[in-house]
């Protein structure tokens, strides 16, 4: 019987577990959990603080999950050591788990700058966990006073979760604008223009640069005064395990398209893996659900012998704020072609012929059409490209293209 080890407990996990049942109902599958809850949906947990979702709701997968396959899972414990030479995984408690496969879906951790006194700082927080959210909840009352460190996805996602339950809510990024990672200067604007109507107030292009207990002295020699301090710099791939096993890293571990590692018998998926960026031609970490779940069941299917790879991801986001809705994909290089009316803001990008991204800001309806576009490199002279400008529509195909893609529909 094989014996199969899963590190993580996330949706990388899920469909590492998935992966392996599709080939092997029979082998020893061993769960690692740092958290000790089942596996949920992380990005739900700003929406738990908001009222909108609740703990049984988050569930990624029922109850039941983990017994229906066979699977055995240590919860509150974290790998301290692989051993790739004995194939064995050390925990923190000094337990030894041997295995004849190994995955690595160990995510990614709170970035913390060292900030020159933040000890002193009583009420901080990260926002990246479950256990995260439930603490930050607690400590918030309709009086709090809270910075925000950071203007990315994990620090506004923070600021609609607590908007209604803080007194009042301060953002500050050495961006000079919102969401730096996923949006140009024009569509971000229109984001934090959103946000300010919803009462969360910027300090852009502007940091901490010291601590003294409730007070924050800014770059610019501002100073604010708070509360509730949440820190979303941003995270790190966890990438310590396979480093200290001899396998090799960089921002992420590395890994081939069967998302096999350098390490005899080891794969990797999820946060923590660097997988292949079909926009843009390169490894990259993918740090987004969709690809986690697929690089996980990749993994799955090849440590239980079967013969999987997967080269099309693209960094992609669906969000939303306070109702006002974007997806974004791929690269924003090349062309740009923008269609901009009612508030909406559609911004394709076209390099060497194809799709490489795009940004849609408030009417993204029937996306998944540009997703594909992007992530099968399609030809536009092979679609009605004038079409595919204002609407992302079936009808930008072929009929041809149309009966093949979506089963006989013309």
């Amino acid at each position: 019987m094989k014996r199969y080890v899963i590190i993580g407990n996330g949706v990388a996990a899920v469909g590492c577990i998935e992966g392996i049942r599709s080939l092997d109902r029979e082998g020893d599958i061993t769960v690692i959990s740092e958290e000790d809850h089942p596996v949920y949906s992380r990005p739900l947990i700003s929406y738990l603080l908001q009222g909108r979702t609740d703990t049984e709701l988050m569930k990624y997968r029922p109850d039941g999950f983990y017994e229906e396959n066979g699977c055995r899972v240590h919860y509150g414990r974290r790998a301290s050591a692989i051993d790739a030479v004995s194939h064995t995984v050390t925990l923190d408690d000094g337990g030894k788990i041997a295995y004849d496969c190994l995955c690595v879906a160990a995510g990614s951790r709170p970035f913390v700058p060292p900030f020159e006194g933040l000890d002193t700082v009583k009420c901080r927080f990260s926002f990246m966990t479950l256990d995260d959210a439930l603490a930050l909840g607690e400590a918030l009352t309709p009086e709090t006073r809270v910075l925000i460190v950071g203007a990315g996805l994990i620090g506004l996602k923070c600021a609609e979760g607590i908007r209604d339950r803080a007194g009042s809510i301060t953002v500050c990024d050495l961006a000079d604008r919102v969401l730096s990672s996923i949006l140009d200067t024009e569509c971000a604007a229109v984001v934090q223009k959103h946000l300010e109507t919803n009462g969360i107030s910027f300090m852009l292009g502007d940091t901490v640069q010291r601590f003294e207990e409730n007070r924050a002295f800014m770059k610019s020699g501002a100073s604010v005064d708070f509360d509730l301090l949440v820190l979303a710099v941003g995270v790190r791939a966890n990438t310590g395990l396979v480093k200290n096993a001899g396998g090799e890293v960089n921002r992420g571990i590395l890994a081939d398209d069967r998302m096999k590692t350098t390490l005899d018998g080891v794969y990797t998926a999820g946060d923590c893996a660097e997988g292949y960026d079909a926009s843009l031609g390169a490894r990259r970490i993918l740090a987004i659900l969709p690809n986690a779940y697929i690089q996980g069941h990749t993994a799955g299917l090849n440590m239980a012998g079967g013969d999987k790879s997967f080269d099309t991801g693209i960094p992609m986001n669906s969000i939303g704020f306070f109702g006002l809705h974007m997806m974004t994909a791929g690269v924003y290089d090349g062309e740009m072609f923008e269609d901009a009316k009612n508030g909406s803001i559609r911004r394709l990008f076209v390099k060497d012929g194809r799709l490489a991204g795009f940004i849609l800001i408030g009417g993204t309806d029937r996306a998944g059409i540009y997703t594909s576009l992007v992530r099968e490199r399609t030809p536009i002279d092979t679609i009605d490209f004038g079409l595919t400008k204002k609407a992302a529509s079936n009808m930008i195909f072929s009929r041809d293209i149309r009966r093949k893609k979506f089963g006989g529909v013309v």
